[in-house]
């Protein structure tokens, strides 16, 4: 089995699905929010963004430490910085995909907040964990769409909007 090929070809269709949301952002809603305890639109597109970037950040790393500052949450305004970093992590994970070997996707890779271990799976886990949490929170974004009367382009099939996917 080739493993690398597959993450790679899910990462590159979950990059077109996620092209197709963002390409419909309505700029003027940044601050939009359906619950107080909800995530505000552009913190949720923004970070959607950003996991498009951890498959490479695993594969070249052993570990992420919240507290000691290995990743910093980006701010954007707009749309044309949503696509344009959407590009930029997508083109850096398939990159760290294509000088990947199988075997290196064997080591631990360990989630932590000043050294406590908030979970830890193998390198191949952490990028299937980290493709996960692209359409969790893509389905999260559609629903703000939704709720914002904003027209869903489809994911894995048509929509209520666009029945010819």
């Amino acid at each position: 089995m080739d493993t690398l090929k597959q993450l790679k070809n899910e990462l590159n269709n979950e990059y077109q699905t996620t092209k197709r949301f963002l390409a419909i952002y309505p700029d003027d809603k940044n601050d939009y929010t359906p619950h107080p305890k909800s995530m505000k639109m552009m913190h949720l597109a923004t970070h959607i963004t950003e996991v498009f970037g951890w498959p490479g950040f695993m594969l070249n790393s052993s570990e992420l430490d919240f507290a000691k500052g290995g990743m910093t949450p980006k701010h954007f305004n707009t749309k044309d910085e949503l696509l344009h970093v959407l590009e930029e992590n997508h083109k850096a994970s398939i990159e760290a995909l294509e000088k990947t070997s199988e075997e290196d996707l064997n080591p631990r890779w360990a989630l932590k907040n000043d050294g406590h271990e908030l979970a830890s799976w193998t390198k191949y886990e952490a990028i299937r964990h980290s493709l996960n949490q692209i359409s969790h929170h893509r389905a999260q974004l559609g629903v703000y769409y939704r709720l914002n009367d904003i027209e869903l382009p489809g994911s894995y099939g048509p929509t209520a909007d666009n029945p010819n996917f």
